[in-house]
């Protein structure tokens, strides 16, 4: 039987070993997927010595019937549709728009709190590694490829610790590159697989982000003195 994780943290320093070959890059940025992506992520992006920030993704539920997606809003102001939802329920551009200004507005709400003033990173021509805590069905990873897609990366990786494989089978197809610490049968649910899978925080969000920034400051500090 496959070993679960003491946390989120371990888990992303297993998954790290697993992505070594992106370490001291200048051209790969950690995107995690909020909240419990941040953990996992910000023990990737040290051990990378790569920049960290977090790529909010929401889901654009049909009114009246909220646990069904007919799209996605993201970072950045992209907007991904599931046109055979829309058409098949004839659902009109006007409530389309609706739900999308308000999960916009949800989605830079999250991004002002988690960032605190600092600004989002360009994605465009770097390798991307989109993270979470594990993948089950990969809805939400799916939205932020897809998202990501058109912002431009010139690679995009996504990484999980634990993830179904059937899913990990599909991102293999969706993402450049896509990796695993686990990927057990049968799967059943992403927090079968840690010890602790205690829900994190805003907070915790925002103080990890501010840790990894203050990460990248430190080493970019030797350049910034001629060293």
């Amino acid at each position: 039987m496959p070993r679960t994780f003491r946390d989120r943290f371990e888990a992303g320093q297993l998954l790290a070993k697993r992505l070594s070959a992106y370490a001291d890059r200048d051209d790969v940025l950690v995107l995690a997927l909020p909240r419990g992506g941040v953990p996992v992520g910000f023990e990737l992006a040290r051990a990378l010595r790569a920049p960290l920030d977090v790529f909010v993704v929401r889901k654009l539920g049909v009114p009246g019937h909220e646990e069904l997606a007919m799209g996605a809003i993201a970072s950045g102001g992209v907007r991904v549709l599931n046109e055979e939802v829309v058409d098949g329920l004839r659902i009109s551009d006007e409530v389309i728009e609706q739900v999308t200004r308000i999960e916009r507005d949800e989605v830079e709400r999250r991004e002002r709190l988690y960032r605190d003033g600092r600004p989002a990173p360009d994605a465009r021509g770097r390798v991307v590694i989109v993270v979470d805590d594990g993948l089950a069905t990969g809805s939400t990873m799916r939205a932020a490829v897809v998202a990501l897609r058109r912002l431009g990366p010139s690679r995009i990786v996504v990484a999980a610790p634990t993830a179904a494989p059937s899913t990990l089978a599909e991102f293999r197809n969706l993402a450049d590159e896509c990796v695993s610490e686990i990927a057990p049968e049968p799967f059943r649910a992403v927090g079968l697989w840690y010890d602790d899978f205690s829900q994190t925080t805003d907070a915790e969000v925002r103080d990890l982000l501010q840790r990894a920034a203050a990460d990248q400051d430190e080493r970019a500090e030797p350049a910034t003195n001629g060293r």
